[in-house]
């Protein structure tokens, strides 16, 4: 896959987002490594927190844990944070790779002008792994 200079590519599971950047060239792209900002789990897309008392129960997913109440704000925590990069010019070009589930709850998530800068969505759990085989997911 090419890769324009300066593309970002956000990797994100259910509590993890990591964020790199093409440093190379559209033919031959590597991968640097981006500090990533502190998310504010804010947005519980079920509608719920831990301290909103009998309304958490309506919340639950089926598993019977919050994990998946958090796991799914951290994923919109993420969309929103990369919505308003493209919205303020900051991430011209993109590339999503994420677990299923929080490929899903981004989805729901993406701006119009996100979508139009998105290249390639990748649905695939690949944080904390080496750049190289981000890369190597890409080009499959």
């Amino acid at each position: 896959m090419s890769l324009p200079k300066g593309t970002a590519i956000a990797v994100v599971d259910g509590t993890k987002f990591e964020l790199y950047r093409n440093t190379g060239t559209e033919a031959e792209p590597k991968l640097g490594a981006v500090e990533t900002p502190e998310l504010e789990l804010t947005n519980f897309s079920a509608g719920a927190r831990i301290n909103d008392g009998g309304a958490r129960h309506s919340a639950r997913t089926g598993d019977g844990s919050n994990d998946s109440v958090d796991e799914s704000a951290h994923a919109i925590a993420v969309a929103d944070w990369l919505n308003h990069q493209v919205l303020t010019n900051k991430i011209e070009s993109l590339v999503i790779i994420a677990d299923p589930k929080s490929l899903g709850e981004m989805r729901k998530r993406y701006h119009k002008q996100l979508e139009a800068v998105l290249k390639k969505e990748l649905s695939k759990t690949l944080t904390g792994r080496p750049a190289a085989d981000i890369m190597k997911a890409l080009e499959d």
